[in-house]
């Protein structure tokens, strides 16, 4: 929880974010879990594992999306550097809809997943540690909405947990950012 736009950038995860993953183990450890997966970027295997999570499998599906020339800088650095509104989609420059629209190539990743992480879900609960921006549109996705509609979630903090479930065949959000 470093403050900095992590993006695809091999930030190791911070220490509030490994006591928050630690703080997450014994809720974790009471559910079934039929798969784990997690994007490669160390910090989320790193979270799995602090939060007691076993069997993690990478998924390249699961990576956040590159911030360009704004990886590794904190939400202040590029306003003083005279690059405001180069981190469109970030939490210091909102995505709009037009900015999501304008950035499909993000979005057939959270599709593609998705599409393996529903036939999971036949044999029960599957936990995925990823990345705050697309663990928004992983939910939107899954909810059926259109991506947009991530702009309407808080951002997910590091070591919380989000729970999607469906009810009479429909998906829907059951908890989220739960520390």
């Amino acid at each position: 929880m470093s403050g900095q736009h992590a993006g695809r950038t091999g930030i190791p995860l911070a220490d509030a974010g490994a006591a928050a993953a630690n703080s997450l183990a014994p809720r974790l450890a009471r559910r079934h879990l039929v798969a784990v997966l997690s994007s490669p970027l160390s910090r989320a295997p790193r979270t799995a594992e602090l939060a007691g999570l076993t069997g993690v499998r990478a998924d390249s599906d699961l990576m956040e999306w590159d911030y360009g020339g704004c990886e590794s800088l904190t939400a202040a650095q590029p306003r003083r550097r005279g690059r405001a509104g180069t981190c469109a989609g970030t939490a210091s420059f909102p995505a709009t809809p037009a900015i999501l629209a304008s950035s499909s190539s993000r979005w057939p990743r959270a599709d593609a997943a998705l599409d393996r992480i529903r036939p999971l879900l036949n044999d029960g609960d599957v936990a995925v540690v990823a990345h705050g921006h697309l663990a928004r549109v992983l939910t939107v996705r899954r909810l059926g909405l259109d991506v947009s509609a991530g702009r309407l979630l808080g951002h997910p903090h590091p070591g919380t947990l989000s729970f999607l479930a469906t009810e009479d065949e429909q998906p829907l959000i059951a908890a989220w950012n739960v520390p």
